[in-house]
């Protein structure tokens, strides 16, 4: 581990001077460690802070963007610890994007366009954050992957998501909407209420104060609407085996599932068109 803890990555001057966009990985565990970290590097990331328990080791990239970090997973919310002090060290502006390990940012024409021409023009927009959308990826044989993940027999639903109006002390809030669907939607019986909903402000810019709060939103109320006032803006995916992995994993679920797929699952192409095509995210005004 080039970094022993956080305190000594934030400390060091590949945190005080990382070039963004930064993405944060959570390794929970030591599934699809490689392939998440590849996607970033492909997409585009400069910075990538890998954040790895005792026991899983990370490997770096010639260039230098992958930084392993020795990090304790057993406080309460981790990721949202770990990022907050992230994003109070890095430079001010700087993009951020975080995650756990078996998942991968999806974005409209990530086939040919990079995260930071992304950004950039979201930028242009005045747009500091970005919504996105936990898509549930899992096998769809489960007897040859147990654990549910398998990139080359991905699946996913492509109907069953809706959302609901976020309620505010005052009533509905303006532009934000929890949204629902997929495997947390199908087996909600397994999945605590607070963590049902799909939603995720995953790319945010850091300002002194900003602060991303454990239900995955900013302490911004206006940094987590899904579009400006004036017209749509664009959405993004992450696309996740976090949540099969768990209910197979999980003594509690394992046994009352069988299958993950139903008349409503297909295969994932691994493409932007098919995710805009089913609706799970929004180009705006990017053409």
């Amino acid at each position: 581990m080039p970094y022993p803890s956080l305190d000594t990555f934030l400390a060091s001057p590949d945190a005080r001077t990382a070039t963004g966009p930064v993405a944060v990985v959570l390794l929970e565990d030591s599934v699809e460690i490689a392939s998440t970290l590849r996607h970033l590097c492909t997409s585009g990331f400069r910075t990538i802070v890998a954040l790895a328990p005792e026991g899983i080791e990370v490997e770096t990239d010639a260039e230098g963007r992958i930084q392993p970090v020795a990090f304790d997973t057993s406080a309460d919310w981790p990721l949202v610890e770990a990022v907050n002090r992230i994003s109070a060290a890095v430079p001010e502006g700087t993009w951020l994007h975080y995650c756990y390990n078996a998942e991968y940012l999806i974005y409209p024409f990530c086939e040919t366009r990079t995260v930071g021409e992304m950004l950039a023009f979201h930028a242009e927009e005045r747009r500091d954050a970005m919504l996105t959308y936990v898509v549930d990826l899992y096998s769809d044989d489960l007897a040859a992957h147990p654990d549910a993940v398998s990139l080359e027999r991905a699946h996913l639903d492509k109907a069953g998501y809706f959302a609901l109006a976020r309620q505010g002390e005052d009533g509905p809030l303006d532009r934000q909407l929890d949204f629902y669907g997929g495997l947390r939607w199908r087996f909600e019986e397994h999945v605590p209420k607070a963590r049902r909903r799909i939603d995720r402000v995953s790319l945010f810019r850091t300002a002194r104060g900003r602060t991303l709060r454990p239900d995955f939103t900013l302490s911004e109320e206006e940094l987590n609407t899904y579009a400006c006032a004036w017209h749509n803006n664009l959405t993004a995916a992450v696309c996740s085996f976090r949540t099969a992995k768990a209910l197979k994993l999980n003594p509690g679920s394992t046994f009352d599932i069988e299958s993950f797929t139903w008349y409503n699952s297909i295969p994932f192409s691994w493409t932007s068109r098919e995710l805009m095509d089913l609706g799970l995210m929004e180009p705006g005004q990017w053409v």
